[in-house]
């Protein structure tokens, strides 16, 4: 496979001025002013293929931005190598800008109040597309993303879920081969939110346009990528597979029974009971204290079942888990 983004040691250190309190302190900070070290970034190792969907998630403060800066060329490293397609991004940040394309949740690349189609066209202009290319580029994503009906609405009359589907679509003119998607789906309703990510799995499948992804929306995660890297105080602690992370991290099965009859409650070692009513028993099994197959006996064995279901718990509460272990573990 081939390697579109490679980071060895990638380091970054901000100085910042340290301010204490009180009018002395402050009159004494304007002539000698003193400066703390804060480091954002420590030590990343990073090794990403051609068409990979990847997750990049950590708590917030955790340093995501700052990697994202770096490998786009906007900051540069205090330490570490990174390349980027073959090219040093804030080295040849110029060259590397034709190459990949960056989509900010919260920042917009189209003019508030033009609607899309101009700023689409200035994009062109900006990517030096030449005029058929740019068209038939232009027809094939309006279709893709089903925006031709917004072309010509300002921009500040778009929904946020329209609005983002026309930022992805002026990120993709210019064919790049890496975009770097940073809380795409933030904000928007349920039916935004699939819309969202079935035009990027389309991208993805179609183009062999690799994704990086950075979000807090578990259902980004487990519905678009295969790959996940936690980072967390500035360090990579997990870098593994989204079935893997639920191998390592998923504790507790949960268990419904619908009955036939009602039944006595219920009561067992490692299982918690969430909800038991006349004819439906819920309850949480923490595998590590109590083998599944013997919870799900015993609930069976003394109760006549109409149905039963065991399911993992959502992904959002095994992410919560990961980031809990993590901040137990950080000096």
């Amino acid at each position: 496979m081939v390697v579109v983004v490679e980071a060895i040691g990638l380091k970054k250190v901000f100085r910042t001025r340290d301010k204490a309190p009180g009018l002395r302190a402050s009159l004494s900070g304007l002539v000698a002013p003193r400066y703390r070290e804060v480091e954002a970034v420590v030590d990343i190792d990073l090794r990403i293929e051609r068409g990979e969907v990847l997750a990049f998630i950590g708590p917030n403060g955790a340093g995501k931005s700052t990697t994202i800066k770096m490998l786009t060329g906007i900051l540069y490293p205090s330490a570490g190598e990174a390349r980027v397609l073959g090219l040093v991004p804030w080295r040849d940040r110029q060259k590397l800008a034709f190459k990949i394309a960056s989509v900010f949740g919260q920042r917009s690349q189209l003019w508030y109040h033009l609607p899309p189609g101009d700023s689409l066209d200035l994009l062109a202009h900006i990517y030096e597309i030449d005029p058929p290319t740019y068209r038939a580029r232009l027809r094939h994503l309006v279709a893709q993303f089903e925006i031709e009906h917004l072309l010509q609405v300002p921009v500040r009359k778009l929904s946020l879920g329209e609005r983002m589907r026309c930022e992805i679509v002026g990120s993709l003119l210019h064919r790049p081969a890496i975009v770097f998607l940073d809380e795409p789906t933030i904000g928007l309703d349920v039916v935004a939110k699939q819309r969202i990510r079935q035009h990027i799995r389309e991208l993805n499948e179609h183009e062999g346009t690799t994704v990086f992804l950075t979000s807090h929306d578990a259902g980004d995660v487990e519905q678009l990528c295969r790959r996940v890297i936690m980072i967390n105080h500035g360090r990579v602690v997990f870098d593994d597979s989204v079935v893997a992370l639920k191998q390592r991290f998923l504790r507790n099965k949960r268990i419904e029974l619908k009955l036939l009859e009602p039944v006595a409650a219920f009561e067992m070692p490692g299982v918690h009971l969430v909800r038991h009513e006349d004819y439906e028993i819920v309850v949480d099994v923490d595998t590590r204290l109590q083998p599944i197959e013997a919870a799900v006996a015993r609930l069976m064995s003394g109760a006549r079942v109409a149905d039963v279901s065991i399911e993992d718990p959502p992904l959002e509460d095994i992410i919560a888990a990961m980031y809990l272990h993590q901040s137990e573990r950080s000096p």
